[in-house]
């Protein structure tokens, strides 16, 4: 019989840490433990919690036996977990924002409950954000299924940072809004294995944004505004985090890093109800002249 799990406490989880993991999750109590998996087998980064936020329609899926098991592996192993339900129910940003407000960390990684890290993941994160000084660094996910679907054409917008990245001004009317074209399926799989890295080499590359897992400098996150956004937007959107991740680059820039470590579960999306986006909504807000920063 699997014992009651203590969610914890908001008091003893928001603690000064090199980083927290963010975790939004809704109906998946399969997935949220392979996600949890991933964490508890990360080493290098001992210093890291991990919250995980529930609006699911039943009971929270950390209660799932397996995720709860995974709760309590990361736990053993030294890393706070703080369990919270955020309902009722807000719309994305308004959960990140929540997420966000729970710690206090110098770096938070925000994670999708669908999202395998493979073994040193965080710890190359870690280390480019720091060497790199930008605002994120991220791992497009890799879908495992599109393996052998090839896309040559998608592989030219792939471009890397020949130094520190550069705040940059991206929208979709520009060149620089067709690089995400090599993050679906299994592209950018495709161009790392093309490069042959060395062992324990990576690379930073230019984006316009990325989803699934993105490690954000905390403070540069809330300099550009954060999520707080989403008292702006109808509760019913996506691309919550492509708004922020062009309001961090255009103050602080960022970079996609490879290889990536992060394996997409490709299980249904529980988002379904999807009639905005987010970031055509804080674009419109924005003034057309805004000056490119220095």
């Amino acid at each position: 019989m699997n014992r009651p799990l203590d969610p914890g406490t908001p008091e003893a989880f928001r603690r000064p840490r090199q980083l927290d993991v963010l975790i939004p999750t809704r109906n998946r109590p399969a997935e949220l433990a392979v996600t949890l998996s991933g964490l508890a087998a990360q080493e290098g980064v001992p210093d890291f919690g991990v919250v995980v936020s529930d609006q699911s329609d039943g009971e929270p899926a950390y209660a799932h036996p397996a995720a709860a098991t995974m709760v309590r592996a990361l736990r053993h192993r030294g890393h706070p977990v703080l369990l919270t339900r955020r309902l009722p129910r807000r719309g994305l940003a308004e959960h990140r924002a929540y997420l966000l407000d729970r710690s206090t960390a110098r770096y938070v990684l925000c994670l999708d409950d669908d999202v395998w890290l493979e073994p040193g993941t965080l710890s190359r994160l870690v280390t480019a954000i720091r060497e790199l000084g930008c605002g994120f660094v991220g791992n497009a996910v890799h879908g495992l299924s599109y393996a052998d679907d090839v896309r040559p054409e998608t592989h030219g917008h792939y471009e890397e940072w020949s130094g520190r990245p550069v705040p940059e001004r991206i929208r979709p009317d520009t060149p620089q809004w067709q690089r995400a074209s090599i993050h679906p399926a299994a592209n950018l799989l495709h161009v790392t294995e093309k490069l042959r890295l060395p062992a324990g080499a990576w690379r930073a590359y230019k984006v316009s944004w990325i989803g699934g897992c993105v490690l954000y400098d905390r403070a540069k996150l809330v300099d550009a505004g954060g999520f707080e956004f989403w008292r702006r937007l109808h509760e019913r959107h996506q691309g919550e985090d492509v708004a922020a991740q062009l309001a961090v680059l255009e103050r602080h820039g960022g970079a996609g890093v490879l290889p990536s470590g992060a394996y997409h579960l490709e299980s249904p999306t529980t988002v379904t109800e999807r009639d905005v986006e987010a970031w055509e909504v804080v674009l419109v807000d924005q003034p057309s002249d805004t000056p490119q920063p220095a």
